[in-house]
């Protein structure tokens, strides 16, 4: 594949175009389109403002009739960064995708395109911002100049890019690294690995799955299944795939693989777990199984995942059972079939699920009826798993099967859910969307009537959902009330989202022992928490996003405050009490933390219009707490009472736009997620000097803000507040722009602010000038310069640092050559030390930093500090300066700066820098390539690999060009290795010297 990686980068890097660019990759399927768009897009998404993957998109078309409308909100939310409401209009949502697209320069893959209609809603015809990419994965190469933006008088560069397979050697290790955890076949496996190899052409689907499959299989069983698939007259990847199914090791196996290539597909794991083990299906080995088959896999949101053409051999097998009449198969998924056989009523025994959604069926093809009656299910006595979406049945309910596990009504047209229907065996019960007003109600609910009333009386007695562990209610628009809890003795999940009239949740879900999940978002109106449900002891997960918190109505009924509190263990002052609550937090939302329960583990606030000042002092009631999601809120800093959470580990606050400071974040946290729009206006970040580390993420530190700190990664400041004693520590003290106090014409940035830069141990500032300072007498012209360390003219001095500073200026136009190379980066100075003697090389790429040159000469100072192995006397060391290909290096210099080591009585001013971790003589593991140098570039901070350019081979020849892919938790702002500096670290205090710096030469 490293050819089409190498090509795909190629386009990506390609900046001579100022229009956007179009990719689109075609092949047949399952040949590794997705796989290699899903590495690139790993590989690049950060490099633009904005990026977003859509995956699966003719499945999801096809399979729910609000796909396409899911996909254009992912899309909108994830280009836009902005939480907004739901539209249910196509073109509502294309406009304003078109609108989002042409304000930012972003990177987009649209994977599995089939339709013209998909493309036309998902990019417009409006174009784009310069500079973004899209790459389009489609089985049909004439799609993309066929969609709308080609139809325009300005349309965007177009490339095509066909994906062959597999050659033999890539198809070999392909397949031996599943059969035998090798590159290589096993002795005496040799000519069946190269028959199998033949066999599958080069399709990566189909070595995968086969090769999975054959693992730990002897000789014999190779030969069998390769004589078995050569006797198969269908397609090969067909084959493949099917013999893989009749591999599985048990019945179990096969059912649980047919349940979910049919019905569970995109489904949560958890929820389809709990569904197919009422089922009798053994979900728990099962799906181990099938992940370890390459038949199945998890995605990122905890969703069950397959293959399309692995989804379709499992259908195809459940077609096997009777190819012409579809009612005698045990699954029936196809919307227009099954409905046909509801309006004949010739369901028998053998359903065991069936789906029907009205929405997605050409009315006009079924006849003049499309009503249904509730006896067509009358013979379905095994029938367990029943998705009918705005289905309007006719008849009693009491017709249906008592066996079912799983009921899906969405656009249940009543108001209330008949007691008829047999619900006694229903683990999972989703209305969505439907028109009920209560569920099952509360005694205070004056709407009941007295035939509800009775019907409460009949549920109350029967308890006909006894086994109930999964409710879903969401987008029930006329829903006011939730109650009757102790008829759900077994409740697990309850999830009410966006049921825009809910205002009560009764006190009887305390009944509701095992209740793990609660999903209350977008319930605006709710008034009233049950005062109980702090008290619930089994409550994981609790979602209340877009419930607008911050002025909320919210009350805790019926339970005097101060008994909350001690009910919590937490103590108040009575004399202070109302001063400091009333003040801190809105009244209505003073106990709020006191009302959630305290065995929660995930807790998400999302969107609730909370202010800084809308949050309790204290949050340690939420002692179990691991997760906390906070995104899309207006507060400025972090909320003091994070800090009280002991074993928090994930923070999110993305899309918080007006966050200006983080402050001391737990120490236990191992994830802070932001997004790289909301750095815009934060100026400081900082963490606690006991941090574990921490995973960061795909984040760009954006370069139009100025003067701002992310503790151990950044600190830019302006260089006319930088304490005398610093520069003078640096060797800075006789710089003229210093000594002016001022900076004119000396600004190098737009605002007018001279800034000082520090990451990995190294400060640097540029400022207008046309030479080096005067002070730099070890010089040279061009862009390097060579020297040997001399020794001090005092014992007792030791080396710990060196300046250089280089004079920059543009080429004439007419030397520009007339076409860059392949990369014509890097655009900020790329410095590069290199220790011959020691051979020991640090590549530092300089914080992007946005200048105004006009043309004139600039000088850039930099200031590196060094630990004590890195420079000895009579080192031989060389420094190169590496500029984009308009601009030329015209002189450097060097400067040495030497400690008195006998002196320790002085505060060491570089206390506080010294103390960070990620700097030269600390720990700089993550930014070392295979062959021992260090790339030391910000971006390596948040991404899991080492990107090795073009200009880096002039310095590193050796390794490949993506190193050190591993993820995790490894950034940790502050050293251990010193204590004593971080003591007083933001008041940049620690260990004691007397610094000068060597105006002779080096």
């Amino acid at each position: 594949m490293d050819y089409h990686i190498n090509f795909i980068t190629s386009w990506l890097k390609d900046g001579s175009s100022h229009m956007a660019d179009i990719l689109t990759i075609y092949g047949i399927g399952g040949i590794g389109k997705t796989s290699l768009a899903k590495h690139i897009y790993g590989l690049y998404c950060h490099e633009f403002q904005r990026s977003s993957y859509i995956d699966d998109i003719t499945r999801k078309c096809n399979g729910n009739f609000n796909g396409l409308l899911d996909l254009q909100e992912q899309l909108f939310n994830e280009i836009s960064k902005t939480s907004s409401i739901r539209f249910h209009d196509v073109s509502i949502y294309t406009t304003r995708i078109e609108n989002a697209l042409a304000r930012r320069r972003v990177f987009l893959v649209l994977d599995d395109i089939t339709t013209l209609d998909q493309l036309d809603s998902l990019l417009g015809s409006k174009g784009f911002h310069p500079g973004s990419k899209v790459i389009i994965i489609t089985k049909d190469s004439w799609l993309t100049e066929s969609c709308a933006l080609f139809k325009t008088n300005i349309k965007p560069n177009h490339a095509m890019h066909f994906l062959e397979g597999l050659d033999e050697i890539q198809s070999q290790q392909l397949l031996c690294s599943h059969a035998f955890r090798c590159n290589y076949p096993k002795a005496g496996y040799e000519e069946v690995s190269d028959n199998l190899v033949k066999y599958c052409q080069g399709h990566p689907l189909a070595l995968k799955v086969l090769g999975k499959s054959l693992h730990n299989q002897d000789v014999a069983y190779w030969e069998g299944c390769i004589e078995g698939l050569m006797k198969e007259t269908n397609s090969r990847i067909n084959n493949v795939l099917r013999m893989s199914f009749d591999a599985l090791p048990c019945n179990n196996d096969k059912e649980l693989f047919k349940h979910i290539a049919c019905f569970f597909v995109g489904i949560d794991k958890d929820v389809s777990e709990t569904i197919l083990n009422a089922c009798d299906i053994n979900t728990r080995s099962g799906i181990t199984d099938l992940v370890d088959k390459c038949l199945l896999s998890i995605g990122l949101n905890n969703e069950l995942k397959m293959h399309q053409l692995i989804q379709e051999m499992g259908r195809w097998e459940v077609r096997q059972e009777s190819l012409d009449k579809p009612w005698k198969q045990s699954r029936l998924w196809c919307h227009e079939e099954s409905f046909r056989v509801l309006k004949q009523k010739k369901g028998k025994g053998n359903v065991l699920g069936l789906a029907l959604d009205m929405r997605m069926i050409e009315k006009e093809k079924l006849g003049a009826s499309f009503e249904l009656k509730t006896d067509a299910f009358s013979n379905m006595d095994n029938l367990m798993l029943l998705q009918l979406n705005y289905v309007h049945m006719n008849g009693s309910y009491e017709n249906f099967p008592e066996e079912l596990r799983g009921l899906c009504m969405h656009g249940f047209p009543l108001k209330s859910i008949s007691l008829d229907l047999p619900m006694m065996n229903l683990v999972a019960l989703d209305m969505s969307y439907s028109n009920i007003e209560s569920f099952v109600g509360c005694d205070s609910n004056p709407r009941l009537d007295k035939r509800q009333k009775w019907d409460r009386s009949r549920l109350k007695d029967n308890k006909l959902l006894g086994s109930l562990k999964i409710l879903n209610l969401s987008f029930c628009k006329q829903l006011r009330s939730l109650g009757e809890f102790e008829q759900l003795p077994t409740l697990e999940r309850l999830i009410v989202r966006n049921c825009i009239s809910l205002v009560e949740v009764c006190e009887s879900i305390e009944k509701c022992v095992d209740l793990a999940f609660i999903d209350l978002s977008y319930c605006k109106k709710i008034e009233k928490l049950p005062r109980i449900i702090s008290m619930l002891k089994s409550v994981k997960t609790m979602l209340l996003d877009g419930c607008s918190l911050g002025k909320s109505r919210i009350q805790i009924r019926d339970m005097d405050s101060l008994e909350l509190c001690k009910g919590n263990n937490i103590s108040i002052n009575k004399r202070t009490y109302f001063s400091t609550f009333e003040g801190a937090i809105p009244s209505d939302l003073k106990f709020f933390a006191m009302s959630l329960p305290r065995t929660l583990v995930r807790l998400s606030l999302v969107n609730s219009n909370l202010f800084t000042e809308s949050f309790p002092m204290d949050f340690s009631c939420l002692s179990m707490l691991k997760e906390l999601y906070l995104d899309s809120n207006p507060f400025d800093s972090m909320p003091s009472c994070v800090r009280t959470l002991p074993i928090l580990e994930i923070l999110s606050m993305e899309n918080c736009t007006k966050l200006e400071l983080v402050e001391c974040p737990p120490r236990t946290l191992r994830a802070l997620l932001f997004d790289s729009d909301d750095l815009v206006n934060v100026k400081k970040v900082l963490f606690d000097p006991e941090m574990s580390p921490l995973e960061l993420p795909f984040t760009l530190i954006t370069v139009e803000r100025w003067l701002y700190e992310i503790e151990g990664i950044v600190k830019v400041q302006e260089i006319v507040g930088v304490e005398e004693k610093v520069l003078h520590r640096l060797g800075w003290a006789d710089l003229e722009f210093h000594n002016e106090k001022c900076v004119g014409s000396n600004s190098s940035s737009e605002l007018g602010i001279q800034t000082m830069f520090y990451e990995f141990g190294i400060f640097s500032t540029m400022f207008e000038a046309e030479e080096i300072p005067s002070w730099f007498r070890h010089r040279s012209m061009g862009p390097s310069i060579s020297f040997t360390i001399p020794s001090s003219s005092s014992p007792n001095n030791l080396l710990t640092g060196i300046n250089f500073c280089s004079l920059h200026t543009e080429k004439p136009t007419d030397e520009w050559p007339l076409l860059p190379d392949d990369n014509p980066l890097p655009f900020p100075p790329i410095m590069t030390i290199s220790n011959i003697t020691k051979n020991r090389m640090w590549i530092y790429e300089r914080h992007l930093e946005k200048i105004v040159e006009n043309g004139k000469g600039w000088v850039l100072l930099s200031h590196w500090m060094f630990g004590m192995n890195e420079m000895d006397v009579g080192d031989y060391v060389t420094i190169t300066v590496t500029l984009p290909f308009f601009k030329f290096v015209k002189e450097c210099g060097v400067s040495l700066v030497y400690a008195n080591g006998e002196n320790n009585d002085e505060e060491d001013a570089l206390g506080y820098y010294k103390s960070w971790n990620h700097i030269i003589g600390g720990d700089l593991s993550h930014f070392q390539t295979t062959t021992g140098q260090y790339i030391l570039n910000y971006y390596r901070f948040f991404l899991p690999y080492i990107k090795l350019y073009p200009y880096h081979r002039k310095f590193i020849t050796d390794g490949p060009d993506y190193q050190g892919q591993k993820k995790g938790s490894w950034f940790r702002a502050l050293s251990q290795r010193n204590p004593g500096l971080i003591g007083s670290r933001r008041e940049g205090k620690g260990e004691s010297s007397t610094f000068h710096y060597s105006p002779e030469s080096a």
